[in-house]
């Protein structure tokens, strides 16, 4: 389904700008994951490895396409842009996320981690339909972008079943039954100065690089969502059985929902502000 929304003619459209391409992949795949190894030394036990190591594999995730692009698109950003950023991430995110991870995942309390292993069940699992997708685009595209709202709602439903099966389990084995809401507050806290760490620091960086007004927004909107579609799939292969999904994605699932939410109030605030723009200048 990933690979029929996505259309080669729009990704091909802005190719040439390669200041934000290269900026947005850096946030995403470089930028986010030294933000949260700066912290590695604070490390002291198993159990906060196993909780600093899902704080790593949120920050080494691809962007999200579909909310990036919406978004992007409701504030007046760079959309073809944001487009190809978003498409290109999901597919470095297969070969880039399982080496962040294998670089500290290793150990005896986390089991082997088979690289090999896990590339051929992240090109079987998402590579391998994505391309079968672009390859059906020619004849199904039209089909895809005509249901857009049923689709996108199948798709929904599909992360809600996996997070509801991740979670269940979870609760089956006890896992939960420890953390105490304090915990809970704690890395809500810390994933709320990450985003607002990651956002203003993109934006900075992309004006130091005299970037245009739109790809700022692009930059700042691409470059710190967290894919929650892919977290969800990548969570199973990357992560031995020792270390319960819930957990790995519990820190995503509460970014994802927090990123969403002000990034939308953000672009609210960027239309308004276009629209205003509009109005003052048909007035002068």
């Amino acid at each position: 389904m990933y690979g029929l929304k996505l259309d080669p003619s729009k990704i091909k459209d802005d190719l040439s700008n390669y200041k934000l391409h290269l900026l947005i992949q850096t946030v995403t795949f470089l930028l986010f994951p030294l933000v949260i190894i700066l912290f590695y030394p604070l490390v002291s036990t198993p159990e906060s490895k196993e909780i600093w190591l899902t704080f790593l594999f949120l920050a080494s995730l691809p962007s999200t396409v579909s909310s990036a692009v919406v978004m992007v698109s409701i504030a007046h950003g760079n959309v073809p842009g944001a487009i190809f950023n978003a498409s290109i991430s999901g597919l470095l995110g297969v070969i880039i996320t399982p080496l962040w991870m294998g670089l500290f995942i290793q150990g005896a309390h986390t089991g082997d981690y088979d690289l090999q292993h896990i590339y051929i069940q992240l090109v079987t699992n998402i590579l391998l339909p994505i391309i079968l997708g672009l390859l059906l685009e020619r004849w199904f595209g039209k089909y895809v972008k005509e249901n857009q709202a049923i689709l996108s709602n199948f798709d929904k439903a599909v992360i809600v079943l996996i997070i509801y099966n991740s979670f269940a389990e979870s609760f089956i084995s006890g896992v939960f039954n420890g953390i105490p809401v304090k915990y809970l507050l704690k890395i809500s806290f810390l994933l709320v100065i990450l985003f607002f760490a990651m956002y203003h620091l993109t934006g900075y960086i992309a004006r130091k690089l005299k970037m245009k007004q739109p790809d700022i927004i692009t930059a700042q909107f691409c470059g710190t969502k967290k894919s929650l579609v892919h977290g969800t799939v990548f969570a199973t292969i990357i992560f031995p059985a020792s270390i319960s999904t819930g957990i790995i994605i519990l820190p995503l699932m509460l970014f994802h929902t927090f990123q969403i939410f002000v990034l939308g109030i953000i672009a609210a605030r960027y239309d308004r502000a276009y629209d205003l723009s509009l109005t003052n200048g048909a007035e002068n």
